[in-house]
């Protein structure tokens, strides 16, 4: 991988063309422009190009729980799903931020879609010929490594493609775009799964979405930048995004809202357990199940495009995630399925809001240099949180039942949010998001 540094006469003439093409619709200062992204174009290839790698990997994660639980019947099996996916992002978080800050972004998402699309070929193979599950869970553990070095790569991409005044605006139609297809995906693979009775299909669309995305990616005209060459040492430019969340303490906040909230909240891995036991809606019902929380949350999604920033963004993301919480645990207790969809929806809604505030946070006040390694600390507490929830939700239903652990899990995450408004008092009184860096 070359650094990327380099910047060539081309890359600089096609992002001015995309500059000038973003101004040929201006927009005034008092009013909002609820599409201001999408006058990038390459912003538009990017948003496409997410919403269809993404509908692959929503469309595995239904087939994985499905085909596990088929094959174990164990809810601690399901649990274990998480906990292979989330070992390499603990292992390689730190390295893949210092490689993202140092090297070609555009090149290490690359090379971890071509990563993507053999584990996605492998677990092909292993559901038709019915494999050990030993040799599912190492296919798992390669898609963990490739989402632990494509994370904080992608996420960087942002910035380089639209303007600073955007960032908001972007962050909201990104989130929509994984929303979205959180609702496709896992409708499409429930559907699958019931007219194939099987899951061969569904990986195999998951490794031809890795490499379309990879061709989108290669498509991307990305605005050079300056890599700024320091003197220090591997481990203290390893340890740099820990240092700069550490000092910058209303990011650390709303990091740990997050953190806490997915895990302890962590409905959705027990959701195969819901649909086939409690509810009794089967695979097409776990496929609504599972799109649910996107349903509610695009929802948002369009209605924080069209309004305007927020003005007491802190108090909102507080409220954000104790609705989250609330809504988990009658989520836990419900016998209906449409009461449990509805819970489902105002859970992803919740969730989308504090997606929102945190990402667009991380984006205003984050130095460019610094951007890999902080996307790669916020990936591994957010990225570790999502996949240990599981992991805890698994082994809190293996003894308590699966009712009990969901809606324990939605009590503590109120008291989560009760202990950081009284640690970090900041948080309360955080205006408006879209201020200079810290």
């Amino acid at each position: 991988m070359k650094p990327s540094d380099n910047k060539t006469d081309e890359h600089v003439e096609s992002f001015h063309e995309i500059e000038q093409q973003s101004s040929e619709t201006p927009v005034s200062a008092s009013s909002h422009d609820p599409y201001q992204a999408f006058r990038s174009k390459t912003f538009c290839l990017l948003f496409v190009g997410t919403l269809i790698v993404t509908i692959g990997e929503q469309m595995i994660n239904v087939a994985i729980g499905w085909q596990i639980y088929e094959y174990t019947g164990s809810a601690l099996a399901l649990g274990l799903v998480g906990l292979v996916q989330v070992s390499p992002v603990l292992v390689f978080s730190l390295l893949a931020g210092h490689l993202a800050d140092r090297f070609n972004r555009k090149m290490i998402v690359l090379l971890t879609q071509i990563l993507l699309a053999l584990a996605s070929l492998g677990l092909m193979i292993l559901a038709y010929t019915h494999g050990s599950l030993l040799l599912i869970y190492a296919c798992l553990f390669m898609i963990g490594i490739a989402m632990a070095f494509s994370s904080p790569a992608t996420s960087t991409l942002l910035p380089q493609i639209v303007p600073e005044e955007a960032y908001g605006n972007a962050a909201t139609w990104s989130s929509s775009a994984w929303q979205l297809a959180s609702v496709l995906g896992p409708a499409l693979g429930g559907f699958i799964i019931a007219l194939s009775h099987g899951t061969t299909l569904i990986y195999a669309f998951n490794a031809c979405a890795a490499l379309l995305f990879l061709v989108v990616i290669s498509l991307l005209r990305i605005k050079p930048r300056v890599v700024q060459k320091r003197e220090e040492t591997a481990i203290s430019s390893l340890v740099e995004g820990i240092r700069f969340l550490r000092d910058t303490r209303i990011i650390l906040a709303a990091i740990t809202l997050d953190m806490f909230a997915v895990l302890l909240g962590g409905a959705t891995t027990l959701l195969p357990i819901f649909a086939k036991d409690i509810l009794y809606v089967g695979a097409t019902g776990l496929g609504w199940l599972r799109a649910a929380p996107s349903l509610g949350a695009i929802s948002v999604s369009i209605g924080l495009a069209y309004i305007p920033p927020f003005k007491n963004a802190g108090r909102v993301l507080l409220w954000a995630v104790a609705g989250f919480g609330v809504a988990t645990v009658i989520f836990g207790l419900s016998h209906s399925f449409w009461l449990s969809m509805l819970m489902l929806a105002l859970l992803g809604g919740f969730d989308n809001i504090s997606v929102v505030i945190r990402s667009t946070l991380l984006l205003t006040r984050t130095p460019d240099e610094l951007r890999g390694r902080v996307a790669s600390v916020n990936s591994l507490f957010i990225g570790a949180s999502n996949e240990l929830g599981g992991f805890e939700s698994g082994l809190a239903a293996q003894f308590l039942g699966p009712m009990v652990a969901v809606a324990g899990g939605g009590v503590g995450t109120v008291l989560v949010v009760l202990c950081v408004a009284l640690i970090w008092p900041e948080m309360r009184r955080l205006g408006v998001l879209h201020e200079s860096k810290t």
